[in-house]
């Protein structure tokens, strides 16, 4: 029996996208964890752009795990000088830098099966997305969640309603610090998101 047909329907993925999908294993005992992140890009065109750092924190229990977080910084291999007035990141800058593969096969032993969370969160997960695809693997599996979204339900606003994150950090009083980087948007993001999930009792 010639079994090639068959072989070229069940693709043979790498090690890290196997034990990333392992973690969606319905049998396994599940401790809800979420992780807030942000990614600093060279632009807004997910297709033509890439990610120059990403940062991320964990929250379990109602509370930011201090300990748990990661930010890394990825070698740029496509340059917008016009964007490093916004988050800072030079080509050639001080911190180590990676590859992307090896950043996003980080970054899903970080995040594994948790609810990702982010403010206008659609834009990063498709960064991710889209560098995942030059990997030749399939796209995130873990659920989401939208602060902007969470605020628009909480005040009963429309879709079109848009509210950004610096809006959301004067509303609840939230201070600003590391605006526009990575790492600094996520701390922001989670504090934000911390409130919103209290006043929803989510």
């Amino acid at each position: 029996m010639d079994l090639n047909w068959f072989k070229k329907i069940v693709k043979d993925y790498p090690k890290f996208w196997e034990t990333y999908l392992s973690y969606f294993d319905e049998n396994q005992s599940k401790e809800q964890r979420f992780v807030v992140f942000d990614c600093e890009t060279t632009g807004l065109d997910y297709k033509k752009d890439r990610i120059l750092s990403i940062g991320a924190v964990a929250i379990q229990n109602n509370q930011i795990i201090v300990g748990d977080f990661m930010e890394i910084f990825l070698q740029q291999d496509i340059f917008n000088p016009e964007t490093v007035t916004l988050h800072g990141i030079l080509k050639e800058g001080k911190e180590e830098k990676i590859v992307e593969a090896e950043a996003v096969i980080r970054f899903l032993d970080f995040i594994k099966d948790a609810t990702l969370v982010g403010h206008h969160v659609d834009f990063d997960i498709e960064m991710i997305n889209q560098a995942l695809d030059r990997l030749n693997v399939g796209t995130l599996k873990n659920q989401v969640m939208d602060t902007d979204v969470m605020y628009q339900k909480l005040k009963n606003l429309s879709e079109e309603e848009k509210t950004s994150l610096d809006d959301l950090c004067e509303i609840y009083k939230i201070k600003k610090s590391d605006r526009h980087t990575a790492s600094g948007d996520a701390f922001i993001t989670a504090l934000v998101f911390l409130k919103l999930k209290k006043k929803l009792a989510i």
